[in-house]
């Protein structure tokens, strides 16, 4: 038997251990691996379509892991969107009290936006004009249902060769409640340091914004453009020098907004810079472009566009239409209760079993009527989002396709970027 042949012999084998719907999916080959677990591309022989299943390991073994996971596929259940990430099912495990495994059935998706930046050289000026349109689009659906991701970068927006790009990995993700104590809703922020906002480099500004992942898109933007990372920090402090080294010292009203005093402190002793022209940053680069990556780009968040007001620039005439670009209905405090208490593996274990059976209609219908309501979920709770979810389908229509989290590349797809053809894209 040829080595490749037994390597996915193995992973047939071991992969779905006591899952019996595994039955269901024929294995292809391992396309990630990772701390959580493993990615393999799989056949679902019930629909005739390629998918990528995400098998995560032990999830209670760490109370905060398993809440990250909850976290990310309720995220990803509620927000349903052309540019995000979409869950097509999730296998239902062998028993409701005692399963460790979770296997997540995504759609397909050929690579991330890493690798093809990476990889192409042959990206036109009509490729960063959809790419951006895409980003913030999605992220305009996020944060009108008041959704903070918190860890946008390349890595995270998976791509396909015809240029659709998909927001994934919720798992930083946060929903913004106005009562929500900043130091509770900030405190476990740990995003990749080279897409962090000046305001999560030194606990800045008392109130974090949706501005912080727009400064995310405008570093992706930039690194798009050029090639390489915008502010590639080695530490915190570095990274605040590459951030001034480009746009100037801050002013002095701006550094007496700094709620850290070490980083106010250290941003008073910086020697005067001046900023550098963006357009001497970025030549050859359609002003339009760079006056919307300015933008992104200023120092105090407050004055960063909102992803929306960012949509209505001139750099998207002729690619931009409202009808296209759906808000969100707002998160229910409801959804994201645990969040707000202090909760037990075995809470967090009932809690994502309640997230499977979403994708097990019989069965939810049958555990909600056979169980007395908990302070976690009311069965009318659940009729509630059901009619809410029913409702944006009608109106927006269901995500085209689909993507798995955290997936980790080897190489671009064989079939590379392909020219824009802007008018079938959107």
């Amino acid at each position: 038997m040829p080595h490749d042949q037994r390597k996915k012999s193995s992973v047939d084998i071991d992969f779905f251990t006591e899952y019996g719907e595994g039955s269901r999916y024929k294995i292809e080959e391992v396309i990630g691996k990772g701390s959580y677990g493993v990615v393999c591309s799989a056949y679902d022989t019930h629909t005739g379509e390629k998918v990528a299943i995400k098998k995560i390991n032990d999830i209670f073994e760490h109370v905060s892991d398993a809440t990250r996971i909850l976290r990310e596929i309720k995220l990803l259940r509620l927000l349903h969107h052309p540019d995000i990430v979409e869950i097509k099912h999730i296998l239902l495990p062998p028993s409701r009290r005692e399963f460790k495994d979770i296997y997540v059935v995504f759609e397909l998706m050929e690579s991330d936006l890493h690798q093809v930046i990476k990889a192409n050289d042959d990206l036109t000026p009509e490729h960063y004009q959809f790419f951006l349109y895409q980003l913030l689009r999605g992220l305009k659906y996020i944060h009108t249902a008041n959704v903070f991701h918190r860890d946008l970068k390349p890595k995270n927006i998976l791509a396909n060769a015809d240029c659709k790009l998909k927001i994934c990995d919720f798992g930083l993700a946060r929903v913004a409640f106005n009562d929500t104590p900043t130091a509770i809703f900030w405190t476990d922020y740990v995003a990749t340091r080279w897409y962090r906002a000046p305001e999560l480099c030194g606990s800045f500004f008392s109130k974090y914004t949706p501005a912080i992942d727009i400064w995310s898109i405008g570093c992706i933007f930039a690194e798009l453009l050029t090639g390489k990372p915008l502010f590639p920090g080695k530490n915190v402090v570095h990274q605040l020098d590459l951030m001034t080294d480009f746009l100037g010292t801050p002013s002095p009203e701006a550094i007496a907004r700094v709620r850290n005093e070490k980083a106010r402190r250290y941003l008073c002793c910086m020697r005067k810079k001046k900023p550098v022209p963006f357009s001497q940053k970025f030549p050859n680069v359609d002003p339009l472009a760079l006056r919307v990556l300015e933008r992104m780009l200023a120092f105090e968040p407050k004055d960063r566009p909102t992803a929306e007001e960012a949509l209505a620039y001139p750099y998207f005439k002729g690619l931009a239409k409202v009808e296209r670009e759906p808000s969100a209905q707002p998160v229910t405090k409801m959804e994201f209760e645990f969040e707000r208490r202090r909760i037990t593996k075995e809470d967090v274990r009932e809690l994502i079993y309640r997230e499977i059976l979403e994708y097990h209609p019989k069965m939810l219908k049958e555990h909600l009527e056979g169980e007395e309501p908990t302070g976690f979920m009311y069965p009318s709770a659940v009729d509630h989002f059901k009619k809410q979810f029913a409702y944006l389908e009608e109106h927006y229509g269901k995500a085209g396709t689909v993507t798995p989290p955290e997936r980790q590349h080897a190489s671009l797809p064989s079939t590379p970027i392909r020219s824009l053809e802007l008018h079938q894209l959107c």
